[in-house]
């Protein structure tokens, strides 16, 4: 397994980390993704660890803190061989203060994903999403707090936009206090948004990205065909898809979906381990987590290393899969000298 620095920080990681949305199955939206148990949940653990994947990303709204209990007993015995990430910010429970990034919820809910995983530190914690209500330097002084306490050892974003990002990064350095080592993103082959700015970004301040949901819900799995149903056992046909479906554009999906055919012919891969791989080929990215309903789904997301993609397979899903930026982007290309893209073949 390829290890890579987390963005500032002294964390090495797996490419690949294992996602725990899928433990649970506590509401509706949860079970459309999975409902593993505590004993399927602990042999999915050792599979990973088997594999060298010792990074486990959970939040505290999965499942309503089902998800976090389960990987807590899956990894029993384990803890001092993982990397936990978790997260905070989203509705959780009742009262006024039952959501945001402010001193209260924030330490409530330390406390409970340490309980719930009975665990005494949390290795990553992230800000799930931007709270726009809460000063930054309310949030960003409890999260310092809270590592020199020892709770926590990294933080991290999430979901955020560039200006939500750049100012959080910005006062942590004002006020010398820890800064977010880490973007946990939405990036895959069917939108590719995270490249107009949130990239450049972490180009430029080495914020490392941890990329989620990068089959798009499942839509890069295999299943989806040009003018055929939509497969019925799908997270997006049940209702469990994160990603708007109106955000996809289908006819440049589709094409993105036949240049993953031929690659996949061409590698002896499926579709699912090219679309994983070309992820790991991008700039910033240090991890693409992975989930699974099931062992055989794990084991076939972890075939998508220990090999690469040629630069020009990679450059034949960029063309399938470019999309039209929007404003200010746009503008911006028109003078690359001026303002340069990220460079995705240098290193190639």
């Amino acid at each position: 397994m390829e290890f890579r620095q987390l963005g500032a920080s002294g964390l090495q990681v797996p490419v690949l980390s294992f996602g725990t949305a899928t433990f649970g199955g506590g509401n509706e939206f949860f079970k459309a993704w999975g409902s593993t148990q505590v004993d399927e949940a602990t042999r999915m653990v050792n599979l990973c660890l088997d594999a060298g994947v010792n990074f486990f990303d959970t939040a505290d709204i999965y499942s309503q803190g089902m998800a976090e209990e389960i990987l807590g007993k899956a990894m029993e015995g384990k803890r001092d061989k993982l990397i936990i990430s978790t997260k905070g910010t989203f509705p959780f429970g009742e009262g006024p203060n039952n959501q945001g990034s402010s001193r209260f919820h924030l330490l409530k809910q330390v406390e409970g994903s340490l309980k719930r995983m009975g665990t005494d530190y949390i290795d990553i914690y992230h800000m799930h999403g931007f709270d726009g209500k809460t000063p930054v330097e309310e949030t960003l002084r409890t999260l310092d707090d809270l590592i020199q306490s020892g709770k926590i050892r990294y933080i991290a974003a999430s979901n955020f936009s560039g200006w939500h990002l750049m100012k959080s990064l910005s006062v942590s350095e004002k006020n010398s206090w820890n800064k977010y080592v880490a973007h946990q993103v939405y990036y895959s082959l069917a939108n590719r948004e995270y490249e107009w700015e949130l990239m450049p970004l972490g180009l430029d301040q080495n914020v490392g990205a941890i990329v989620w949901s990068p089959l798009a819900a499942g839509r890069l799995g295999g299943k989806y065909r040009r003018n055929q149903p939509l497969p019925q056992d799908s997270r997006v046909a049940q209702g469990g898809s994160p990603v708007p479906e109106a955000v996809v554009n289908e006819e440049v999906f589709y094409n993105t979906i036949d240049a993953l055919d031929e690659v996949a012919e061409e590698t002896g891969k499926t579709i699912a381990q090219v679309a994983l791989n070309w992820l790991l080929q991008r700039p910033t990215v240090s991890s693409v987590i992975i989930g699974a309903r099931n062992e055989e789904q794990l084991k076939q997301n972890l075939g998508s290393v220990g090999w690469n993609l040629t630069l020009e397979q990679v450059k034949k899903l960029d063309a399938a899969s470019e999309v039209p930026t929007i404003y200010p982007y746009w503008h911006q290309r028109q003078n690359l000298k001026l303002n340069p893209i990220p460079d995705f073949y240098k290193e190639r």
